[in-house]
Formats: C-alpha cells, sequence, structure tokens
C-alpha cells in the first residue's frame, strides 16, 4: 500500500537520539500553539483533543461507523477472490460504507470462518474519524503537527494553561506492556500454523496468490529492543505456503533499513505482523508523522491514550495488545523468493522481483476474530481515500515551510502524490520557482513527485478546470517550464528510462510581474459586484 510517500525511517543509532527529544518537544510546543494562535485569531487554540470517544480497538470502531450509518453487514456470500476488489471499487465510487462481510470465500474456493471487513477507510470522513476528530477538523490537526515538528519556546505566561492538557498528550506516548491481551486469546505454532485459515484478499485477475494488504509489519533495529526505536510500517505481504511469506518493502522504508541491520549481522529478523489494531494504531503506521516520534507513541496521540502493547509468543517484539491477528516469524538474511505480479496504486501490475522469504513461527488472535483487508489500484481506492485526508493534515507543514502557500493539492487520481498544484501569495519575480525547488528539495514528501503546477492564490488548486485554465492563459513553454533530470523519482515509476531515476517538471501558471515579461499583462475578466448583487435578486424573484 503506498501513501503520500514518507520520510525515510532513520537507522537505530538516530533513531535513539531523536525520540529521547520527544516529551521535551510535546512539552514546547503546547505554548507555541496557545501563543500564536492567539495572535493570529485572538483566541487560543488547543492541542489537538479528539472530539469523538476513543476507540480502544476494531470493534469500537466498527460499531461507531455502523451507528452512524456508515457501516454495513453483508449476510450473502462474497469471494475474497476479485469479488471483494470489485465490490468495493464500486462501492468506494459512491462515498459509500464500511463492508464486514460475514461469509466471506476464501481464494480457495472454501468458506471463511472469521469474517473480512473492507473499506474502512474509503471515504474522508472516516479517516477523520480514526484520527478522532471530523472532516473539518483535519486542518487544526495538522497544525498540531507542524508544531511537533518544529516547537518553539515560551512567550507568554498567559498560555499557562495549555501545559495540562500537553502533559496529558505527553502521557499518551508511553507505551503500556501489559501481561495478558486480546490477541493472543487464541495461539497456533508449530504444525498448527495455517495461513490458509485466514480470508487472505487476491485483488486482481494476473495476481499469482492472495496478499496480504492492510498489515502493521512491527520490526525493530538490531542494537535496542526499546519501543520508540521500533519501526510500524503498511508493506504488502505475499503468501508463499501455510507458513511463508514474501515481505515486500522498499529500499528507503524503516522495515527495510532495520532488516539492513540485522543482514549485516548475519542473522534473520524478528518480525511481527499485526492485522485488524484499532484505528488510531492504523494511521498512526500510515501518516506522515514527525521524526522525533515513533509511530507507537504517534498513534497515543492519536487516540489521546497510551498504546496497549503486549509480548509476542514466538519472538522478541511488542505487539498491539489490540490487534484481531498477529503473525509472528523471521525474516531471512539469506532467502529471498520472487514476488508479484501485484496490482498497485498506480493502476499497474509491478514487474516480478525478489524480496525477503519470511518464515512465519506463531499465529496468535482473538476467539473470533475479524480479518482487515483492501485492495490498492488505480483511484479510488483506499490508499488515496487516506492520501486525500491527509493532505489537509499536511497543509500546515507545508506553510511552515513555504509560508506564502495558500493551498497545496496532491490530486488522488495522479496517483497521489505524483503531481502537486500549489497555489501561493505571489509577491516578486521569481517567486513560483523558488517554490518548486524548495518543495522538490526541502520536503521528503514530495521527493516522488514529478509534476509541480504553480498558480496564483485566486486560483482554486483542487479545480482541474481553474488550473488548466490558469496553464493555458498564463505559462509559456520557453519561459514557464523548468526541467531537472536525473533526480529520485517514485520506484514504481516505469515511465522513466532508469529505474529510480527520472526527471521532474514545474510549470509556473502564475500571473507574470516586475522583470518576468516586457508586455502588458492581461486582465482577467470579473463582473463587478454591484451588478452580481443586483443579478442575485433578480434570479431570486424569477425563481430561477
Amino acid at each position: 500500500m503506498t501513501l503520500i510517500p514518507r520520510e525515510d525511517q532513520l537507522t537505530s543509532n538516530y533513531s535513539l537520539c531523536r525520540k529521547e527529544k520527544s516529551r521535551h518537544i510535546i512539552v514546547s510546543c503546547a505554548f507555541k500553539l496557545a501563543d500564536s494562535q492567539a495572535n493570529d485569531r485572538g483566541q487560543h487554540m488547543h492541542i489537538h483533543s479528539r472530539r469523538l470517544p476513543v476507540f480502544t480497538d476494531l470493534r469500537d470502531f466498527i460499531k461507531f461507523c455502523e451507528e452512524q450509518g456508515e457501516l454495513i453487514r453483508i449476510s450473502e456470500p462474497v469471494s475474497m477472490k476479485l469479488q471483494a476488489t470489485e465490490l468495493q471499487r464500486r462501492v468506494m465510487t459512491k462515498n459509500g460504507p464500511a463492508l464486514l462481510i460475514e461469509n466471506p470465500i476464501k481464494s480457495d474456493g472454501t468458506l471463511s470462518a472469521m469474517p473480512a471487513l473492507i473499506n474502512l477507510f474509503g471515504t474522508v470522513k472516516r479517516v477523520a474519524w480514526s484520527l478522532g476528530c471530523n472532516e473539518e477538523e483535519l486542518i487544526a490537526f495538522g497544525e498540531f503537527l507542524a508544531y511537533l515538528r518544529q516547537p518553539q519556546p515560551p512567550e507568554r505566561s498567559e498560555i499557562l494553561p495549555a501545559i495540562g492538557p500537553l502533559l496529558k498528550a505527553a502521557t499518551s506516548l508511553r507505551g503500556k506492556v501489559q501481561s495478558r491481551a486480546q490477541c493472543q486469546q487464541v495461539i497456533h505454532t508449530g504444525e498448527d500454523i495455517d495461513l490458509d485459515t485466514l480470508p487472505i484478499q487476491t485483488c486482481w485477475p494476473e495476481e499469482p496468490a492472495p496478499l496480504i494488504t492492510w498489515p502493521i509489519v512491527i520490526t525493530k533495529p538490531a542494537a535496542s529492543d526499546e519501543i520508540k526505536s521500533y519501526n510500524w510500517g503498511v508493506y504488502r505481504i505475499q503468501q508463499a505456503s501455510k507458513n511463508t511469506l514474501i515481505m515486500r518493502w522498499l529500499e528507503n522504508r524503516g522495515g527495510a533499513a532495520h532488516f539492513r541491520q540485522w543482514k549485516a549481522q548475519g542473522q534473520d529478523m524478528p518480525i511481527a505482523i499485526a492485522i485488524g489494531s484499532d484505528p488510531a494504531t492504523i494511521m498512526g503506521a500510515v501518516t506522515p508523522i514527525p521524526e522525533t516520534l515513533s509511530e507507537a507513541q504517534f498513534s497515543g496521540l492519536f487516540r489521546g491514550k497510551p498504546t496497549q502493547l503486549v509480548k509476542a509468543k514466538t519472538q522478541p517484539l511488542l505487539v498491539p495488545a489490540n490487534a484481531e491477528i498477529v503473525i509472528e516469524g523471521t525474516v531471512s538474511a539469506t532467502e529471498t523468493l520472487p514476488e508479484g505480479p501485484y496490482g498497485d496504486h498506480t493502476g499497474y501490475y509491478n514487474a516480478v522481483e525478489q524480496f525477503p522469504k519470511v518464515t512465519v513461527t506463531g499465529i496468535t488472535h482473538r476467539k473470533d476474530p475479524i480479518y482487515l483487508s483492501t485492495y490498492t489500484g488505480r483511484a479510488p481506492d483506499e490508499p488515496s481515500v487516506i492520501s486525500e485526508a491527509l493532505n489537509d493534515v499536511f497543509m500546515p507543514l507545508v506553510r511552515q515551510a513555504f509560508p506564502e502557500v495558500v493551498d497545496c493539492w496532491l490530486p488522488p487520481e495522479t496517483a497521489s502524490y505524483r503531481v502537486a498544484v500549489i497555489s501561493i501569495d505571489k509577491r516578486y519575480a521569481g517567486q513560483a520557482r523558488r517554490v518548486m525547488m524548495g518543495m522538490w528539495s526541502m520536503l521528503p514528501q514530495f521527493n516522488m513527485t514529478k509534476l509541480i503546477i504553480i498558480v496564483d492564490s485566486h486560483i482554486n488548486a483542487r479545480s482541474w478546470e481553474d488550473v488548466m485554465w490558469a496553464v493555458a492563459t498564463k505559462a509559456d513553454p520557453a519561459r514557464d517550464l523548468l526541467r531537472v533530470d536525473n533526480t529520485p523519482i517514485d520506484y514504481l515509476d516505469f515511465a522513466s528510462p532508469l529505474e529510480g531515476l527520472g526527471g521532474k517538471l514545474g510549470i509556473d501558471a502564475t500571473d507574470k510581474i516586475g522583470s518576468e515579461t516586457s508586455r502588458e499583462w492581461g486582465r482577467e475578466l470579473k463582473m463587478d459586484p454591484k451588478t452580481i448583487h443586483e443579478v442575485d435578486d433578480l434570479v431570486a424573484k424569477l425563481k430561477l
């Protein structure tokens, strides 16, 4: 599953250093949050606080969604081989509900004993709920993230009331280890291990085997057992047999970085795969979080309570205690298996490649587990919807680096991150190019963006009609295109001549000012306000 590209997860030495600062950063950002917002809006803004109930596990969230009319139960048998994908795709195009399939048919044609949940994050509304807020509050949540990245010391004593909520938030960073957990009500080891009991989905016709699509892959560095050095990531996992998997991760991901450490020591790496955790845990694994925190810590901020953890049964790892299913195993330092082809968020099948073999050493689950699944493909899919929601969360981070940015839109239909449309408050010549180059070089989330279009502040960056009009009328191909060759690009972008290396293009579709043009610039047609008001009254009178 691919979302907005995250900042590379760092190796253990830096990870250990960076996370020692996390509590200090949480506390200090509270002062700046309250102070800055008081200045800007004449009122205090509190730190991120939940507007919704705390969802302690997946079932809490299922219940909430069902009560809100955002989840339906399907008693009719649905095959997890292709049918589930097509059903979800059709529901997603209508912004439909999450689907709890009570009688899924496994890819081998047999009835599964456990239900399957799909399309859980199929709307921006439900993604926002998973973060503990409503859709319109995503920007405010992003402001909280922005201050976590660049906290400021306190400036006035009047913001002391913010300390209480912040200390509560800091407390939620601590994972809490418990001795017993719901995810270990049933334990399978040895000959009892059988991945075929899970209703693992086959998403597209040419895929060779079932694919785990919503796993939280849990790894740790070879040199540390501390939870703050853990990495939680979402990577696709192919089923190879009843007790083996194939772990596909890209080299710049945190799990792959940990694996290289273990491999350098000639050791297999312990791994755990959690399926169906509470929504805060899931979103913590996919959100571009401040590098001062681990995903496990950050999920505590989402829910406002510490993440509940438990020791895995067969591997030296801590896992989410509230997960529906946990698969434990080791990643081979020497053995690989051919993975793919599988459909991806680009709308294409990936090539077959060699990736590490995982030997399953244990499967634990609730006594009546629910299997969480999804598909990836050309938008709309769940990754594109999550990216759309995180676009608003990400906006304050962009403005923190570039205050002139009015809006930034990563259209879901462009694979969620390959094209960016940015509107700016333009004040000087060359400003559009400065923003282009800055976004590519300073913000890791834009490393994989190969086309940036800059428009003026009055252009709606989220309207293709407005954007294309600006490109057609304000951009000159000889003057306003910025091409950069041989830059890092999306590993999955087969359009480039070289793997992982390709070009970027910037289009300046802003009004040209100062030395940018020697001609009189066109004036846009606009109706005067008086006439607009008069015709408003006329239309109302005529009932048009």
